[in-house]
C-alpha cells in the first residue's frame, strides 16, 4: 500500500499518521492479532516510504495502547484488550460522552448538528450498502462531531488520548443497526435542544456498546 499518487488530500495528511491509520484497521479488523510482531523494515517497505514516518507511527499507536515494546523479545508487538482495560474504557467513556451530549444540546450550533445528521446518514446508507469500513468512519467522526459541538476544549483534549482506542471499538461494531439507530436518536435530541433527553441517549448508547463488546467480543 504505497503512499505515492495520493491525491491533495490525502498528502496533507502526515506519513505517520497515514501508517498509523492503516496499522490502527489491520488491527481493529484482526488482519493483525495480539502478539503480532511489527518490522519497521517492512511497514517501510510495503509503504514505499523511509523507516522515521514507520517509527513515529509505531510510537503513537504504542502512546494509544495498540502496541508495546517489549525489549527482552526485541520488538515491537500488538498488544490486546484485556476484559478489564476495556470495562476502564467504558466507564470513562460514559462519564465523557454523556457529559459531551448535554453540553452539545446547549450549545450545538445550527451547521455543527446538520454536520451530526450528514454523518448519522453516512453510516446508515454505508450500512445499507454492506461498507464496514465507511460505516465504522462515518461513526468514529459522528462522536467527533459530538465532542466538537460542546465546545469545550478541556473535555476535547481529555478525550483525545482515548481516539484510537474508542475508533478501534467502533470497528469492533457487530450491531451496526442499532448503533445507526441510536445515533439518529441522539442527533435528534441535541438538534432539539433538549439537554436531559441527549444526555439519557448517550448513556444508553454506551452501556449498549459496553454489552456488545463485552459479551460478543472480548472473553
Amino acid at each position: 500500500m504505497p503512499v505515492t499518487g495520493e491525491t491533495s488530500a490525502e498528502a496533507r495528511v502526515p506519513l505517520r499518521d497515514q501508517v498509523r491509520d492503516a496499522l490502527q484497521a489491520r488491527i481493529a479488523d484482526g488482519r493483525l492479532r495480539p502478539g503480532d510482531r511489527l518490522f519497521e523494515q517492512d511497514i517501510a517497505a510495503e509503504f514505499g516510504i523511509s523507516r522515521v514516518p514507520v517509527r513515529e507511527a509505531i510510537r503513537m499507536l504504542q502512546s494509544e495502547g495498540f502496541v508495546e515494546v517489549m525489549p527482552r523479545r526485541r520488538g515491537v508487538f500488538v498488544r490486546g484488550l484485556d476484559r478489564h482495560q476495556a470495562e476502564e474504557l467504558f466507564e470513562v467513556r460514559e462519564a465523557l460522552e454523556v457529559f459531551a451530549a448535554r453540553l452539545a444540546a446547549q450549545r450545538g450550533e445550527s451547521a455543527g448538528v446538520r454536520r451530526m445528521a450528514e454523518l448519522a446518514d453516512q453510516a446508515r446508507k454505508a450500512h445499507e450498502a454492506g461498507d464496514i469500513e465507511a460505516m465504522s468512519t462515518a461513526n468514529a467522526a459522528f462522536h467527533d462531531q459530538l465532542v466538537t459541538l460542546a465546545g469545550n476544549d478541556l473535555l476535547a483534549s481529555i478525550l483525545e488520548p482515548l481516539h484510537g482506542r474508542l475508533a478501534w471499538m467502533f470497528r469492533l461494531n457487530m450491531e451496526p443497526e442499532r448503533v445507526c439507530g441510536e445515533h439518529e436518536e441522539l442527533h435528534a435530541a441535541i438538534a432539539a435542544g433538549d439537554a436531559e433527553r441527549a444526555a439519557d441517549v448517550a448513556k444508553r448508547h454506551v452501556h449498549s456498546s459496553r454489552k456488545m463488546v463485552l459479551e460478543r467480543i472480548l472473553f
